[in-house]
């Protein structure tokens, strides 16, 4: 059985929420209810703080708000997160979408009034009218006036987001693989010594996995989830197969069917690199940027 699985990276930051999550969408899908991760204008009296980013700070309570909706979601689902990693995964949630905010802001994409208005009515017909969305501000922990404020930042960290999908090409060289896949080293040796003496691979392939023939399809440099196999096979001529691969699955030898240096990429290829784009982007804001964590 073909068990090198195309599993997309997470184009989403790792966190689920009860009421509201971020998600690297594209423009068709509705904004999800923000995080109120508002910035605390100048006071006589210090606001308490969990981290500021880049001098912009992100409210405690916000911060405390934001690890309530986790843990309930976290109850609900049935999942299992220490302290710490609920602690570490809404302090990413926050300071990321911090980043795609200010990232925003200097490239033009903040969200105007009339995108907020626009939003907080859709937001209002989906809770069940303005009453419901009301109440649901209040439950939350905001005021009409805040909430407003944190659906603007919600928005253009979206439109950021948007931003960095919508860079990665429509196209990619890719290139077509089959594999033999066994979980013994000396039998994926006997296999690999067959074919060297002019056994076909597509008969032996069959013969291992009679339903795909070990098929792989078409996909990209990024694509797959095992590392190994991506890099042996995009080292491969039409023709070619390969050494014996170990990998965590097991033995797997390659054959390249065919190549293309510019092939459109599927919905689901173009998601994955997506994902992986918004991700580096990320990595890279954050090691450019200057972050403070303020609490314990």
């Amino acid at each position: 059985m073909n068990t090198t699985r195309f599993i997309p990276l997470a184009f989403c930051l790792a966190l689920i929420f009860s009421a509201c999550s971020a998600t690297a969408q594209n423009n068709s899908t509705p904004t999800p209810l923000p995080s109120p991760t508002l910035i605390p204008t100048p006071s006589s009296t210090p606001i308490p703080l969990a981290a500021r980013v880049n001098g912009e700070g992100i409210l405690l309570a916000d911060y405390q708000t934001e690890l309530q909706r986790l843990q309930a979601a976290q109850t609900e689902l049935g999942l299992s997160l220490s302290a710490e990693e609920q602690r570490q995964k809404v302090l990413d949630y926050l300071i990321e979408e911090a980043l795609l905010a200010q990232a925003a802001e200097k490239n033009g994409l903040t969200a105007d009034e009339a995108a907020v208005n626009a939003e907080f009515e859709r937001l209002a017909a989906a809770q069940g009218g303005a009453a419901a969305l009301d109440a649901w501000i209040v439950r939350n922990g905001y005021t009409r006036e805040s909430f407003r404020s944190a659906l603007q930042r919600s928005l253009s960290a979206a439109a950021q987001r948007d931003a960095i999908a919508e860079s990665v090409p429509t196209t990619a060289e890719q290139v077509h693989a089959r594999q033999i896949m066994l979980l013994d080293l000396g039998k994926a040796t006997l296999v690999r010594n067959n074919l060297l003496t002019g056994s076909d691979f597509l008969t032996q392939a069959l013969y291992y996995d009679p339903v795909t023939g070990g098929d792989l399809s078409w996909f990209p440099r990024g694509y797959l989830t095992v590392p190994e196999i991506e890099e042996a096979a995009f080292a491969l001529e039409p023709g070619q197969f390969s050494e014996v691969i170990q990998t965590r699955l097991g033995y797997h030898i390659l054959y390249i069917e065919d190549r293309d240096p510019q092939r459109p990429l599927s919905l689901d290829a173009r998601r994955v690199l997506q994902a992986k784009a918004l991700q580096e982007w990320l990595k890279a804001q954050r090691a450019n940027s200057t972050i403070e964590i303020l609490i314990p």
